[in-house]
């Protein structure tokens, strides 16, 4: 006799769910970006609610706030005074700038807390672009992957755990990964984006930080949509010169090309739930069409499926507070 088949059974209960559950979303999976200017005040960003632009003594309550819900990491992304922004971006490797206090101090206040940091020359460009400019408005590419290099041993010196290259140069993780052994800091990972797509989603964090380019795109070195194959390409590159982790940026577009990357490397891969998507629910809850923890939640456990194995979020605070309180 023809039994019918029933997977309802494996649906039945919460703790039959549970036992069966395919995808486990913790909040040891989650990294916090953080924005930080050098002001004494803390600063709602209106380009993304819900985010603050922290003073320095705010950022180190905010990142032990998160720290403390379970969440083992946070992203730095500093809000650069106008007055230190120029067209060579020396400022990004001043050891006593903005990004290499608030290691210290993170350092120092949360000793068990990962400190992963940004490098690219958008936040201290005068021209708003990840690279160096020509004269004629091409984004070099050398002489970008040397000003990277000293801003990574800055950030390193001053105590980072990990460094995350967001500029999509080519050959700088090698460079990187060369300049940092050569002074010792050969226990010091990069977190590498390498698959940085150049996407609509960005347009709150450019307004959070001011970090919009001041003429044309970023195009010529982020990814194009369209492309797929390419990301494999760019895995394999990273991978053969010395990256210890991977990323894809932004996340839930590109979800395919997360999954694609997890078949085909070995190494941890990151997911970047960026301000876009972030907004996109924020703004979907404030009309009240949708339930923003469980749309959130949907989403980031859309992106542990696709293969990451760490997600950075700005929900990232709330997300490790809704698992504890179980979702």
């Amino acid at each position: 006799m023809h039994l019918p088949i029933r997977p309802r059974r494996n649906r039945r209960t919460a703790a039959i769910r549970g036992l069966v559950r395919e995808t486990e979303l913790t909040a040891s999976h989650l990294i916090l970006p953080v924005f930080f200017h050098a002001g004494s005040e803390d600063q709602a960003i209106a380009s993304m609610p819900g985010c603050t632009r922290w003073s320095l003594e705010g950022l180190v309550r905010e990142a032990g706030e998160a720290h403390a819900l379970g969440v083992p990491a946070v992203v730095l992304f500093p809000a650069v005074s106008e007055s230190l922004k120029t067209r060579k971006c020396e400022e990004a490797w001043n050891p006593e700038g903005l990004v290499p206090q608030a290691i210290r101090l993170l350092k120092k206040a949360h000793p068990t807390l990962t400190v992963i940091t940004d490098v690219a020359l958008d936040p201290y460009n005068a021209d708003g672009h990840d690279g160096l400019v020509s004269d004629d408005g091409r984004i070099l590419n050398d002489e970008t992957v040397e000003a990277l290099c000293k801003q990574a041993l800055s950030h390193a010196q001053a105590g980072a755990d990990i460094v995350s290259p967001s500029d999509m140069m080519d050959g700088r993780v090698a460079a990187l990964r060369q300049a940092l052994d050569k002074e010792g800091f050969i226990e010091i990972a990069i977190l590498s984006y390498t698959a940085k797509y150049a996407s609509a989603c960005y347009g709150p964090f450019r307004g959070a930080l001011d970090s919009a380019p001041r003429f044309g795109d970023k195009k010529t070195y982020q990814m194009d949509p369209a492309n797929g194959r390419e990301a494999e390409r760019e895995a394999r590159l990273d991978e053969a010169e010395g990256a210890d982790m991977l990323m894809v940026k932004p996340a839930l577009p590109y979800l395919d090309i997360l999954y694609r990357l997890r078949q085909s490397s070995p190494l941890p891969l990151a997911a970047y739930h960026v301000s876009g998507e972030y907004l996109m629910v924020k703004a979907a809850a404030a009309s009240g069409w949708i339930d923003e923890r469980k749309l959130a939640m949907e989403q980031l456990t859309s992106i542990r499926r696709a293969g990451a194995d760490m997600i950075l979020t700005y929900f990232a605070k709330d997300a490790a507070r809704w698992l504890n309180d179980g979702q």
